[in-house]
Protein backbone atom coordinates (compact mmCIF):
# COMPACT_ATOMS: atom_id res chain seq x y z
CA UNK A 1 0.00 0.00 0.00
CA UNK A 2 1.39 3.38 -1.06
CA UNK A 3 0.63 6.30 1.23
CA UNK A 4 0.44 10.02 0.56
CA UNK A 5 -0.18 13.05 2.77
CA UNK A 6 -1.88 16.03 1.16
CA UNK A 7 -1.61 19.47 2.72
CA UNK A 8 -2.68 23.03 2.01
CA UNK A 9 -5.20 25.42 3.46
CA UNK A 10 -6.28 28.85 4.56
CA UNK A 11 -8.48 29.40 1.50
CA UNK A 12 -10.41 27.06 -0.78
CA UNK A 13 -7.85 27.68 -3.51
CA UNK A 14 -5.28 25.83 -1.41
CA UNK A 15 -7.60 22.84 -1.02
CA UNK A 16 -9.66 22.25 -4.17
CA UNK A 17 -6.67 21.19 -6.34
CA UNK A 18 -5.91 18.52 -3.72
CA UNK A 19 -9.54 17.40 -3.92
CA UNK A 20 -9.22 17.21 -7.72
CA UNK A 21 -6.37 14.70 -7.32
CA UNK A 22 -8.32 12.34 -5.02
CA UNK A 23 -9.97 10.12 -7.68
CA UNK A 24 -6.66 9.51 -9.46
CA UNK A 25 -4.81 8.86 -6.20
CA UNK A 26 -7.42 6.33 -5.10
CA UNK A 27 -7.37 4.67 -8.50
CA UNK A 28 -3.57 4.38 -8.23
CA UNK A 29 -3.97 2.61 -4.88
CA UNK A 30 -2.85 5.30 -2.46
CA UNK A 31 -3.89 5.45 1.15
CA UNK A 32 -4.52 9.16 1.68
CA UNK A 33 -4.35 11.43 4.72
CA UNK A 34 -4.77 15.19 4.94
CA UNK A 35 -2.94 17.64 7.18
CA UNK A 36 -4.31 21.12 7.81
CA UNK A 37 -4.98 23.58 10.59
CA UNK A 38 -7.16 22.70 13.55
CA UNK A 39 -10.31 24.42 12.28
CA UNK A 40 -9.46 25.95 8.89
CA UNK A 41 -11.66 25.81 5.81
CA UNK A 42 -9.62 22.80 4.64
CA UNK A 43 -11.08 20.71 7.48
CA UNK A 44 -14.61 21.54 6.36
CA UNK A 45 -13.90 20.87 2.68
CA UNK A 46 -12.15 17.55 3.26
CA UNK A 47 -14.84 16.24 5.62
CA UNK A 48 -16.95 14.99 2.70
CA UNK A 49 -14.29 12.60 1.38
CA UNK A 50 -13.80 10.03 4.15
CA UNK A 51 -10.10 10.81 4.50
CA UNK A 52 -8.24 10.88 7.83
CA UNK A 53 -7.62 14.50 8.83
CA UNK A 54 -4.86 15.63 11.15
CA UNK A 55 -5.05 19.18 12.48
CA UNK A 56 -1.85 20.95 13.49
CA UNK A 57 -0.91 24.30 14.95
CA UNK A 58 -0.07 26.97 12.40
CA UNK A 59 0.87 30.63 12.23
CA UNK A 60 0.86 33.26 9.53
CA UNK A 61 4.00 34.80 8.04
CA UNK A 62 3.31 38.53 7.76
CA UNK A 63 5.18 41.24 5.91
CA UNK A 64 3.73 43.90 8.20
CA UNK A 65 3.93 44.74 11.90
CA UNK A 66 1.48 42.82 14.03
CA UNK A 67 1.63 41.61 17.65
CA UNK A 68 1.00 38.06 16.41
CA UNK A 69 4.37 38.16 14.67
CA UNK A 70 5.88 37.51 18.09
CA UNK A 71 3.66 34.52 18.95
CA UNK A 72 3.02 32.83 15.61
CA UNK A 73 6.58 31.48 15.25
CA UNK A 74 5.94 29.38 18.35
CA UNK A 75 2.73 28.07 16.76
CA UNK A 76 4.72 27.09 13.65
CA UNK A 77 7.30 25.29 15.79
CA UNK A 78 4.50 23.43 17.56
CA UNK A 79 2.98 22.59 14.16
CA UNK A 80 6.33 21.25 12.95
CA UNK A 81 6.51 18.95 15.98
CA UNK A 82 2.91 17.77 15.52
CA UNK A 83 3.43 17.20 11.79
CA UNK A 84 6.66 15.28 12.34
CA UNK A 85 5.00 13.04 14.92
CA UNK A 86 2.08 12.23 12.60
CA UNK A 87 4.31 11.63 9.59
CA UNK A 88 6.40 9.16 11.59
CA UNK A 89 3.19 7.36 12.52
CA UNK A 90 1.54 7.38 9.07
CA UNK A 91 4.79 6.84 7.13
CA UNK A 92 3.79 8.29 3.74
CA UNK A 93 5.82 7.64 0.62
CA UNK A 94 5.34 11.22 -0.53
CA UNK A 95 3.80 14.56 0.51
CA UNK A 96 1.94 16.81 -1.93
CA UNK A 97 1.46 20.42 -0.85
CA UNK A 98 -0.84 22.98 -2.39
CA UNK A 99 0.50 25.82 -0.27
CA UNK A 100 -0.81 28.16 2.37
CA UNK A 101 0.85 28.77 5.71
CA UNK A 102 -0.25 25.43 7.18
CA UNK A 103 1.86 23.64 4.57
CA UNK A 104 5.18 25.02 5.80
CA UNK A 105 5.54 22.92 9.00
CA UNK A 106 4.23 19.85 7.13
CA UNK A 107 6.70 20.12 4.24
CA UNK A 108 9.60 21.00 6.50
CA UNK A 109 8.79 18.12 8.85
CA UNK A 110 8.55 15.71 5.92
CA UNK A 111 11.90 16.87 4.58
CA UNK A 112 13.48 16.32 8.00
CA UNK A 113 12.29 12.70 7.76
CA UNK A 114 13.57 12.41 4.17
CA UNK A 115 10.04 12.03 2.78
CA UNK A 116 9.97 13.48 -0.76
CA UNK A 117 7.74 16.54 -1.16
CA UNK A 118 6.09 17.92 -4.28
CA UNK A 119 4.65 21.41 -4.00
CA UNK A 120 2.36 23.41 -6.29
CA UNK A 121 2.48 27.16 -6.88
CA UNK A 122 -0.69 28.50 -8.49
CA UNK A 123 0.21 32.16 -8.90
CA UNK A 124 2.65 33.68 -11.32
CA UNK A 125 5.10 34.57 -8.54
CA UNK A 126 5.76 32.17 -5.65
CA UNK A 127 4.13 33.09 -2.35
CA UNK A 128 6.03 33.34 0.91
CA UNK A 129 4.85 29.95 2.21
CA UNK A 130 6.06 28.19 -0.92
CA UNK A 131 9.31 30.15 -0.92
CA UNK A 132 10.01 28.61 2.48
CA UNK A 133 9.23 25.13 1.08
CA UNK A 134 11.00 25.28 -2.30
CA UNK A 135 14.52 24.59 -0.90
CA UNK A 136 13.44 21.19 0.47
CA UNK A 137 10.97 20.22 -2.28
CA UNK A 138 11.75 17.54 -4.85
CA UNK A 139 9.61 19.18 -7.56
CA UNK A 140 7.71 22.48 -7.83
CA UNK A 141 4.63 22.54 -10.06
CA UNK A 142 3.33 25.80 -11.54
CA UNK A 143 0.53 27.23 -13.71
CA UNK A 144 2.20 29.96 -15.75
CA UNK A 145 5.18 29.69 -18.13
CA UNK A 146 6.46 32.97 -16.66
CA UNK A 147 6.86 31.24 -13.28
CA UNK A 148 9.46 28.76 -14.53
CA UNK A 149 12.23 31.36 -14.59
CA UNK A 150 11.61 32.12 -10.90
CA UNK A 151 12.12 28.51 -9.79
CA UNK A 152 15.16 26.20 -9.60
CA UNK A 153 15.51 24.73 -13.11
CA UNK A 154 15.97 21.18 -11.83
CA UNK A 155 12.75 21.36 -9.79
CA UNK A 156 10.33 23.43 -11.89
CA UNK A 157 7.58 21.66 -13.84
CA UNK A 158 4.81 23.44 -15.79
CA UNK A 159 1.73 21.39 -14.92
CA UNK A 160 -1.27 23.68 -14.81
CA UNK A 161 -3.75 23.43 -11.94
CA UNK A 162 -5.75 20.28 -11.16
CA UNK A 163 -9.42 20.98 -11.87
CA UNK A 164 -12.19 18.90 -10.35
CA UNK A 165 -13.73 16.82 -13.14
CA UNK A 166 -17.21 17.14 -11.66
CA UNK A 167 -17.22 20.91 -12.26
CA UNK A 168 -17.81 20.17 -15.94
CA UNK A 169 -20.71 17.83 -15.16
CA UNK A 170 -23.22 20.33 -13.80
CA UNK A 171 -26.90 20.50 -14.66
CA UNK A 172 -28.23 23.91 -15.72
CA UNK A 173 -31.83 23.11 -14.75
CA UNK A 174 -30.71 22.01 -11.29
CA UNK A 175 -28.90 25.34 -10.88
CA UNK A 176 -31.95 27.30 -11.98
CA UNK A 177 -34.15 25.34 -9.60
CA UNK A 178 -31.70 25.81 -6.72
CA UNK A 179 -31.82 29.60 -7.21
CA UNK A 180 -35.48 29.91 -8.17
CA UNK A 181 -34.49 31.43 -11.52
CA UNK A 182 -36.25 31.25 -14.88
CA UNK A 183 -34.73 29.75 -18.04
CA UNK A 184 -35.50 32.75 -20.27
CA UNK A 185 -33.18 35.30 -18.67
CA UNK A 186 -29.35 35.10 -18.66
CA UNK A 187 -27.45 34.53 -15.43
CA UNK A 188 -24.46 36.31 -13.94
CA UNK A 189 -22.47 34.34 -11.38
CA UNK A 190 -20.48 36.38 -8.86
CA UNK A 191 -17.79 34.58 -6.90
CA UNK A 192 -15.27 36.38 -4.71
CA UNK A 193 -13.38 33.42 -3.29
CA UNK A 194 -14.07 31.28 -0.23
CA UNK A 195 -13.57 34.24 2.13
CA UNK A 196 -15.66 36.60 0.04
CA UNK A 197 -14.66 40.00 -1.36
CA UNK A 198 -16.25 42.96 0.40
CA UNK A 199 -15.56 45.51 -2.35
CA UNK A 200 -16.89 43.20 -5.09
CA UNK A 201 -19.95 42.37 -3.00
CA UNK A 202 -20.64 46.07 -2.44
CA UNK A 203 -20.23 46.97 -6.13
CA UNK A 204 -22.48 44.15 -7.31
CA UNK A 205 -25.21 44.97 -4.81
CA UNK A 206 -25.13 48.65 -5.73
CA UNK A 207 -25.46 47.67 -9.39
CA UNK A 208 -28.35 45.24 -8.81
CA UNK A 209 -31.14 47.60 -9.93
CA UNK A 210 -29.52 47.94 -13.38
CA UNK A 211 -28.25 44.35 -13.63
CA UNK A 212 -31.58 42.77 -12.72
CA UNK A 213 -33.25 44.53 -15.64
CA UNK A 214 -31.47 42.16 -18.03
CA UNK A 215 -29.95 39.40 -15.89
CA UNK A 216 -30.46 37.13 -12.93
CA UNK A 217 -27.60 37.15 -10.41
CA UNK A 218 -26.33 34.30 -8.24
CA UNK A 219 -23.87 35.64 -5.69
CA UNK A 220 -21.43 33.50 -3.69
CA UNK A 221 -20.52 36.21 -1.24
CA UNK A 222 -18.45 34.53 1.50
CA UNK A 223 -18.91 33.53 5.12
CA UNK A 224 -21.14 35.91 7.11
CA UNK A 225 -21.45 38.25 4.11
CA UNK A 226 -25.09 37.59 3.09
CA UNK A 227 -27.11 40.83 2.97
CA UNK A 228 -30.33 40.01 4.82
CA UNK A 229 -32.05 43.09 3.41
CA UNK A 230 -31.79 41.59 -0.09
CA UNK A 231 -32.97 38.06 0.73
CA UNK A 232 -36.33 38.52 -1.02
CA UNK A 233 -35.02 40.36 -4.08
CA UNK A 234 -36.44 38.69 -7.19
CA UNK A 235 -33.74 37.36 -9.52
CA UNK A 236 -30.99 37.63 -6.89
CA UNK A 237 -29.80 34.62 -4.89
CA UNK A 238 -27.02 34.69 -2.27
CA UNK A 239 -24.91 31.89 -0.83
CA UNK A 240 -22.12 32.09 1.74
CA UNK A 241 -20.35 29.15 0.14
CA UNK A 242 -21.31 26.34 -2.23
CA UNK A 243 -19.81 22.85 -2.33
CA UNK A 244 -21.32 20.00 -4.36
CA UNK A 245 -23.84 22.23 -6.13
CA UNK A 246 -21.17 24.57 -7.52
CA UNK A 247 -21.08 22.56 -10.74
CA UNK A 248 -24.78 23.29 -11.33
CA UNK A 249 -24.29 27.01 -10.76
CA UNK A 250 -21.42 27.04 -13.26
CA UNK A 251 -23.58 25.17 -15.78
CA UNK A 252 -26.30 27.79 -15.32
CA UNK A 253 -24.03 30.85 -15.56
CA UNK A 254 -23.68 32.72 -18.84
CA UNK A 255 -20.96 35.05 -17.56
CA UNK A 256 -18.94 35.22 -14.33
CA UNK A 257 -17.60 38.05 -12.17
CA UNK A 258 -14.68 36.82 -10.08
CA UNK A 259 -11.57 37.66 -8.15
CA UNK A 260 -8.39 36.54 -9.92
CA UNK A 261 -7.03 33.82 -7.69
CA UNK A 262 -5.13 31.36 -9.86
CA UNK A 263 -7.27 28.30 -9.13
CA UNK A 264 -10.49 30.23 -9.68
CA UNK A 265 -9.43 31.55 -13.07
CA UNK A 266 -8.08 28.15 -14.13
CA UNK A 267 -11.54 26.75 -13.43
CA UNK A 268 -13.13 29.50 -15.54
CA UNK A 269 -10.71 28.68 -18.36
CA UNK A 270 -11.38 24.96 -18.18
CA UNK A 271 -15.15 25.58 -18.21
CA UNK A 272 -14.82 28.26 -20.93
CA UNK A 273 -16.84 30.79 -18.96
CA UNK A 274 -16.59 34.40 -20.21
CA UNK A 275 -15.56 36.45 -17.22
CA UNK A 276 -14.82 39.79 -15.63
CA UNK A 277 -11.89 39.66 -13.23
CA UNK A 278 -11.58 42.15 -10.37
CA UNK A 279 -8.16 41.28 -8.91
CA UNK A 280 -7.25 41.94 -5.31
CA UNK A 281 -5.24 45.20 -5.41
CA UNK A 282 -1.57 45.37 -4.53
CA UNK A 283 -2.42 47.59 -1.55
CA UNK A 284 -3.97 44.58 0.20
CA UNK A 285 -1.97 41.73 -1.34
CA UNK A 286 1.39 40.96 -2.87
CA UNK A 287 -0.05 41.70 -6.33
CA UNK A 288 -0.30 38.13 -7.60
CA UNK A 289 -3.94 38.48 -8.67
CA UNK A 290 -3.09 41.54 -10.76
CA UNK A 291 -0.47 39.52 -12.65
CA UNK A 292 -2.83 36.56 -13.06
CA UNK A 293 -5.60 38.78 -14.40
CA UNK A 294 -3.40 40.64 -16.87
CA UNK A 295 -2.09 37.36 -18.22
CA UNK A 296 -5.64 36.16 -18.88
CA UNK A 297 -6.62 39.52 -20.36
CA UNK A 298 -3.68 39.44 -22.77
CA UNK A 299 -4.71 35.98 -23.94
CA UNK A 300 -8.28 37.13 -24.63
CA UNK A 301 -9.86 35.13 -21.83
CA UNK A 302 -11.08 37.94 -19.57
CA UNK A 303 -12.10 41.55 -19.09
CA UNK A 304 -10.23 43.11 -16.16
CA UNK A 305 -11.46 45.89 -13.88
CA UNK A 306 -9.01 47.28 -11.35
CA UNK A 307 -10.63 47.57 -7.94
CA UNK A 308 -9.52 51.21 -7.65
CA UNK A 309 -11.53 51.98 -10.82
CA UNK A 310 -14.59 49.96 -9.82
CA UNK A 311 -17.85 51.92 -10.03
CA UNK A 312 -21.47 50.91 -10.52
CA UNK A 313 -21.67 52.32 -14.04
CA UNK A 314 -18.35 50.76 -15.12
CA UNK A 315 -19.38 47.34 -13.80
CA UNK A 316 -22.76 47.48 -15.55
CA UNK A 317 -21.15 48.59 -18.84
CA UNK A 318 -18.52 45.85 -18.71
CA UNK A 319 -21.10 43.16 -17.91
CA UNK A 320 -23.13 44.12 -20.98
CA UNK A 321 -19.98 44.30 -23.11
CA UNK A 322 -18.93 40.83 -21.96
CA UNK A 323 -22.35 39.30 -22.49
CA UNK A 324 -22.76 40.57 -26.05
CA UNK A 325 -19.22 39.50 -27.04
CA UNK A 326 -19.15 36.31 -24.95
CA UNK A 327 -18.65 34.02 -27.91
CA UNK A 328 -15.30 35.59 -28.77
CA UNK A 329 -14.07 34.86 -25.23
CA UNK A 330 -15.25 31.25 -25.47
CA UNK A 331 -13.41 30.85 -28.76
CA UNK A 332 -10.19 32.29 -27.31
CA UNK A 333 -10.41 29.90 -24.36
CA UNK A 334 -11.11 26.99 -26.70
CA UNK A 335 -7.89 27.74 -28.55
CA UNK A 336 -5.88 27.53 -25.35
CA UNK A 337 -3.95 24.28 -25.19
CA UNK A 338 -5.07 22.57 -21.99
CA UNK A 339 -2.41 20.44 -20.39
CA UNK A 340 -3.54 17.33 -18.56
CA UNK A 341 -2.42 18.66 -15.21
CA UNK A 342 -3.71 15.74 -13.14
CA UNK A 343 -1.85 13.16 -15.25
CA UNK A 344 1.35 15.25 -15.14
CA UNK A 345 1.20 15.68 -11.37
CA UNK A 346 0.32 12.03 -10.82
CA UNK A 347 3.47 11.01 -12.70
CA UNK A 348 5.56 13.29 -10.46
CA UNK A 349 3.92 11.76 -7.39
CA UNK A 350 4.51 8.21 -8.62
CA UNK A 351 8.15 8.94 -9.43
CA UNK A 352 8.70 10.49 -6.01
CA UNK A 353 6.87 7.72 -4.17
CA UNK A 354 8.97 5.03 -5.82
Amino acid sequence: MKRIVLTGGGTAGHVTPNIALLPSLKEAGYEIAYMGSYDGIEKKLISDFDIPYKGISTGKFRRYLDPKNFTDPFRVIKGFSEARSYLKEFRPNVVFSKGGFVSVPVVRAAASLKIPCIIHESDMTPGLANKLCIPVAKKVCCNFPETLKMLPPDKAVLTGSPIRAELAQGNKLSGLDMCGFTANKPVIMVIGGSLGAASVNKAVREALPQLLEDFQVVHICGKDKVDNLLLNTAGYKQFEYVKAELKDLFAMADVVISRAGANAICELLALKKPNILIPLPSSSSRGDQLLNARSFESQGFSIVIDEDDLTTSLLVDRVHELFFTRQSYREAMSRSGQMDSIATIMKLIEDAAS
